[in-house]
C-alpha cells in the first residue's frame, strides 16, 4: 500500500508522533535511580529539556542541573544510568505511524524530520530503521533553535527548497503546528495514526 502527496514534503515531529509516549516504567526506574523527591525531580526535568533540546546544555549539564535543584550528586555512572532509562522511552515506536511514513515513502512523497531534541538523539533519528526512510533530519539541539519558533520553521523550509504551501507538518502538540501553521504550512495535530492517515488521504484527495 502506498501514500502519494504530489507537490508535497511531509515534515514529522519525531516524540509521541513517530514513537509512542514514555512508558509508567521508564519513569519509575528514573524515580528510583534518581532518589530524589519525584516531585521537585519532575519539574526539574521539565525546566531544563528546553535547554537541553535548544543546544545550550549537554547530557551531561541538563542532569547535573537537575542534581543541583534537587539537591543531591550524582556520579558518571549513575548519570549514565539515568541517561540509559530516559533514552529508549523517547523512541519506542508507534507502528501505526512507522507504517504511514513507510507508504508515503513508496509513494515518492519527500519526507523530512524535525523534532525538539537533544544532540543525543541525533543519530537515532538519522539511522534508525525509520529514520532512514528521510531525506533530511532537522534536530533544534544542531540548529540552536526550538518549535514553535518561526525561524526554525523557515531554516527546515530554505534547507528543502520548498514554499511554506509546498510542506505539510505533523507534531503532537498544538502550538508547534500554530507555530508552523502561521507561516502557511498544512499543519495536523497528531492524535492518532488512524486520524493521521486520513488527514493525509484528504490532502491526497484535494
Amino acid at each position: 500500500m502506498t501514500l502519494s502527496l504530489p507537490g508535497r514534503t511531509v515534515v514529522f515531529d519525531y516524540g509521541e508522533v513517530i514513537s509512542q509516549s514514555p512508558a509508567a516504567g521508564v519513569r519509575e526506574r528514573l524515580e528510583k535511580l534518581a532518589g530524589v523527591d519525584p516531585a521537585a525531580f519532575w519539574a526539574s526535568y521539565g525546566a531544563h529539556r528546553e535547554p537541553l533540546d535548544g543546544g545550550d546544555l549537554s547530557v551531561v549539564e541538563y542532569w547535573e542541573a537537575i542534581a543541583g535543584d534537587t539537591g543531591t550528586e550524582w556520579s558518571l555512572s549513575r548519570i549514565h544510568e539515568l541517561w540509559a532509562a530516559d533514552f529508549p522511552g523517547w523512541i519506542s515506536p508507534e507502528v501505526g505511524t512507522i507504517d504511514i511514513i513507510a507508504e508515503l515513502h513508496d509513494g515518492g512523497t519527500p519526507l523530512a524530520i524535525l523534532s525538539n531534541a537533544g544532540f543525543d538523539y541525533s543519530s537515532t533519528l538519522r539511522y534508525s530503521p525509520v529514520g532512514t526512510l528521510f531525506d533530511r533530519v532537522f534536530v533544534s539541539a544542531e540548529l540552536h533553535d526550538l518549535k514553535p519558533s518561526a525561524t526554525i520553521y523557515q531554516h527546515v523550509l530554505d534547507e528543502l527548497g520548498i514554499a511554506a504551501s509546498e510542506m505539510v507538518f505533523i507534531d503532537n502538540k498544538r502550538s508547534n503546528v500554530e507555530g508552523a501553521e502561521a507561516l502557511g504550512i498544512t499543519g495536523h495535530v497528531f492524535t492518532s495514526p488512524r486520524e493521521l492517515r486520513a488527514f493525509l488521504v484528504s490532502l491526497g484527495a484535494e
